[in-house]
């Protein structure tokens, strides 16, 4: 798989104008696969050497817009022509930049880029590292942003609707009370026409010069056939008397849908914009600037500025700009913005801090371990536009009806032309082309388009806000299938944090001596057993041995030399009476219990504490409540699993379960006809959320946790499971009734529009009623995934 990267792209007005970019990108060479979001209004392509001024040419030939920004920077330090041919060079290679023109004579360079992939100061940098200096760009010469061009879109879409909707009341009420002369309709008729209009007939040539055709081309065709037909009645009306025909106008018709559609697009618009909120805010926890150390005293640095190894300085109130490791200093930090979770953190040294998070009451000092794109913020950025990026399968579906919509619904409304125009009551030609713009009009090829993506959007982002991050579209339809879930117990229902808690002496071995050689065994395990026990020797002060030959071995234990000793640090085995009495005496605890041995002879028990996590009956709880199976996988004894599946009124569970066995485990459950969702945090975890149908991967665990998972829950709290399945699971239900309402809306809104009801009713739909319902069909559906926004979990 290539490089992946997103674009912003303004101009389409329907789902068939992402598939024609999509078909169209595909053609490029290198370019492996494209996903364009109507919705998002972006394209997300992957491929290998993609080259950023031929997918834009590309976009433009089509009619559409790829949203760059343009800007003059000067820059001294050149010496000949070979230095700006270097700097072109350098540039023209980082992704995000379209053009790069430098004039050696001027010391100045034409930059052309997408802000959302590379900002000017990567760019200025990028000079700067060559050995030049890039100075401040001039100020006029910067074109607008993705957000300033939307911005300038929108108001001049609500320009044109305000002043067609002026003409507009004049011209209706002309026409059915006052009863205007045509030829004053006719001049306020004409500025709707071809100012409001314009993008109309802009957009819908574009598609022709194609070979295809979009929403566009439908208010055009029905429009200009009212607007037409009634300037040639007002100039030559006895051409249709001759003829038999009434010379009637249409003025207010076309008009009338018009303004309407103008509007619609206008809400539309708007709406569309709230979609994204959530991405904005999350991208807005960013802070601009951060105290970092230079030299003896810290200076405020534009954030870009800031690189690993940095000290920096964090007031009560501020953001934290990047994540690091608390260095000196004692805080309260609230992670709600990435967890979900109100309760503030306390934090100390060595405690890890993330860039986005608010810090509340102490001055604290932190070593930069990540800075940019590596932050934990920046990582969820990057996954939640990804997700709201993806297709979900029934997407297909719409995308293939999308592609034959219009030319079906032309055709239609030719059928009806011709069926009126020949059987139709006179007069019938009036009858015909009445019919025939309703037809046209009424058809919305937006709202089956915007059923799915604005679902998503709003949905994928929500669940950023509430620490949930589901990975793609297809998620939520896995979710809806769900029916046992199943818990590793260490780290997920449990803190995964163990606390040692009892040394048993054996065989004439101290306390001390045990320690000793555990510290020195485990010194550089990650293992969670491991951690308590260098722990609690820190705690003691006890200094490792040096150990040789050390092993671990995986679900069992470690081993290693020691003075020539060999030393087994592990699962208990091969027990005699007396030490499996006391084994069994803390296992009916609930306790985990270890064995040491020194040459094959048991020296020491050691015991181990991990509680269940306060929230995790109520979780388990709520699961079932939801019809879920719930049940937990440990490595764990059969007689501790036991009791930690009574007290949380576990379905079943499964013990004694080697890591590498987890896996096998979940394809017995999915043999029995189970679709299983596995929650998990550990490395071991890693193949088993792979096999599950579900992966649901605690953020707090490792990277290939989260890789291989569904669904990630951000921090430690089993509270997030039920709120990912809720909210997945309410997405989809709004994404059903989306596409519900726009196939219902088209399937019979264009037969009532062509006059199926008249033979029985009488009934015929008004072309500007048609107009109106069109224009709203679209606004309906996004207002409707908007109430996502609203959505709140049970728990």
């Amino acid at each position: 798989m290539g490089k992946r990267i997103i674009i912003p792209i303004s101009g389409m007005s329907c789902a068939g104008c992402a598939l024609r970019i999509e078909d169209s990108l595909k053609n490029i060479k290198g370019i492996e696969e494209v996903k364009v979001n109507f919705s998002l209004e972006k394209a997300e392509i992957v491929g290998d050497n993609l080259n950023l001024t031929e997918i834009k040419n590309k976009v433009e030939e089509l009619g559409y817009k790829v949203i760059s920004s343009k800007s003059i920077v000067p820059i001294s330090g050149m010496s000949c022509i070979g230095c700006a041919q270097r700097i072109e060079n350098t540039l023209r290679n980082l992704d995000g930049v379209i053009k790069a023109d430098v004039n050696f004579a001027k010391e100045e360079l034409y930059i052309e880029y997408i802000p959302s992939l590379i900002s000017l100061k990567d760019i200025q940098r990028a000079i700067n590292e060559l050995g030049y200096q890039a100075l401040n760009p001039k100020e006029e010469e910067i074109e607008d942003s993705q957000e300033l061009y939307r911005e300038k879109e929108l108001k001049d879409l609500k320009r044109r609707f305000i002043i067609s909707l002026i003409l507009t009341i004049p011209i209706f009420l002309g026409s059915f009370f006052f009863k205007f002369p045509t030829y004053l309709l006719l001049l306020l008729a004409t500025p709707i026409q071809f100012y409001g209009g314009y993008k109309f007939y802009k957009n819908a040539w574009t598609a022709l010069k194609h070979k295809t055709s979009d929403m566009n081309t439908l208010v055009v065709l029905s429009t200009t056939s009212a607007y037409l037909y009634s300037t040639l009645a007002t100039f030559y009306p006895s051409f249709f008397s001759v003829k038999g025909l009434s010379p009637e106008v249409f003025f207010d018709t076309s008009s009338v849908i018009i303004t309407f559609v103008l509007l619609g697009r206008y809400l539309e618009l708007k709406a569309k914009r709230k979609t994204s909120t959530a991405i904005k805010k999350l991208i807005s926890l960013k802070p601009q600037k951060a105290l970092v150390m230079r030299g003896n005293e810290f200076i405020e640095v534009p954030i870009n500025d800031v690189i690993k190894g940095d000290i920096v300085l964090i007031k009560p109130g501020e953001k934290i700009p990047v994540d690091g490791e608390i260095i000196e200093g004692y805080t309260s930090i609230d992670e709600s913005m990435l967890t979900g979770e109100s309760i503030p953190k306390e934090k100390k040294e060595k405690d890890k801090v993330f860039a986005g998070t608010l810090n509340l009451n102490g001055v604290i000092k932190i070593t930069a371990t990540k800075v940019g794109s590596e932050t934990v913020l920046a990582q969820i950025i990057k996954l939640v536009e990804s997700a709201q990026n993806t297709k979900a399968p029934v997407q297909k579906l719409v995308d293939k009806i999308a592609s034959i919509f219009v030319p079906t619904v032309l055709m239609i409304g030719i059928l009806t032309f011709i069926l009126w125009f020949i059987f139709g009551p006179k007069p019938s030609f009036n009858y015909a082309l009445s019919n025939l713009i309703a037809v046209l009009i009424i058809a919305c090829p937006c709202a089956l388009g915007l059923a799915t993506p604005t679902a998503l959007i709003v949905g994928i982002g929500k669940g950023a806000q509430m620490g949930v991050l589901i990975r793609n579209a297809e998620v939520l339809e896995k979710t809806d299938k769900i029916n046992s879930i199943i818990f590793d117990k260490t780290g997920t229902l449990t803190y995964g944090k163990p606390k040692l808690v009892d040394i048993i002496p054996l065989n004439n071995t101290s306390k001390e001596e045990i320690l000793k050689i555990a510290v020195s065994l485990e010194q550089f395990s990650n293992h969670p057993l491991a951690k308590a026990i260098l722990e609690k020797g820190e705690t003691e002060k006890i200094k490792p041995i040096e150990i040789l030959e050390m092993k671990e071995i995986p679900g069992e234990g470690i081993e290693g030399v020691i003075n020539n000793s060999k030393y087994f640090l592990g699962k208990p085995v091969e027990l005699s009476k007396v030490i499996k009495d006391i084994y069994e005496q803390y296992i009916k605890e609930s306790k985990i219990v270890t064995l040491l041995k020194k040459d094959d002879i048991p020296i020491g028990i050691l015991t181990f504490t991990d509680e269940l996590k306060e929230e995790a009956k109520l979780v388990v709880k709520k699961l079932k409540d939801m019809g879920l199976e719930v049940g937990m996988i440990t490595g764990d004894n059969k007689v501790s699993a036991e009791r930690v599946a009574k007290i949380l009124d576990l379905s079943f569970f499964f013990a004694e379960v080697f890591p590498q066995d987890k896996l096998n485990k979940i394809k017995e459950l999915q043999k029995e006809g189970k679709s299983v969702a596995m929650v998990g945090d550990g490395i071991n975890d890693a193949p088993a959320l792979s096999q599950a149908d579900l992966g649901i991967a605690m953020g707090s665990g490792t990277d290939i946790a989260i890789e291989s998972s569904d669904i990630i829950v951000v921090g430690n709290n089993l509270k997030g499971v039920v709120r990912a399945l809720e909210l997945s699971k309410k997405t989809l239900s709004t994404i059903k009734w989306n596409l519900f309402w726009a196939f219902i809306y088209n399937t019979l809104g264009i037969p009532i529009a062509g006059g199926v009801l008249y033979p029985f009713t009488g009934i015929l739909l008004n072309p500007m009623i048609a107009g109106f319902a069109m224009a709203f069909s679209s606004v309906f559906v996004v207002s409707n995934s908007l109430r996502l926004r609203n959505f709140k979990s049970s728990i």
